[in-house]
């Protein structure tokens, strides 16, 4: 897990039996942008949400495959505002959930260069959404 920003963590796919460590670290949403059967053997999105409620992270199920749209946008900007402590938002790499936060948190006012930067930090290039984020 990588920090986004102070409330956002990112990871590459996540298995049901990581949540207990996850939890430990003071996640207490995780947020799936994994659509289910993407590959072969990736944990089901209804097996991870099972494993989180279970002990009683929240979950979000955002999925994205081929672009962004505005309802997905805004899904993500409403779950990380909902989270009551720090967000766990995964996909196959993190590279989807770290562009899904950033336009996420642009529409919600942050800074486009902001994010850049933050996202430059965690290891996340963010240029094909610049036109995007520096308007």
């Amino acid at each position: 897990m990588i920090a986004l920003d102070e409330k956002v963590r990112v990871a590459g796919q996540i298995a049901p039996s990581d949540l207990p460590a996850i939890a430990a670290t003071g996640v207490t949403l995780i947020v799936n942008n994994r659509p289910d059967g993407e590959e072969f053997g990736q944990p089901t999105g209804a097996d991870i949400e099972t494993a989180a409620r279970a002990i009683g992270l929240d979950y979000r199920y955002i999925p994205v495959a081929g672009g962004f749209s505005p309802d997905q946008v805004s899904a993500m900007a409403e779950a990380l505002d909902a989270a009551a402590g720090e967000a766990l938002v995964f996909c196959r790499s993190g590279t989807r959930s770290a562009y899904l936060w950033a336009l996420a948190r642009a529409a919600q006012g942050v800074a486009g260069a902001t994010l850049i930067v933050q996202a430059s930090a965690a290891g996340y290039d963010l240029s094909p959404l610049r036109n995007h984020l520096l308007r």
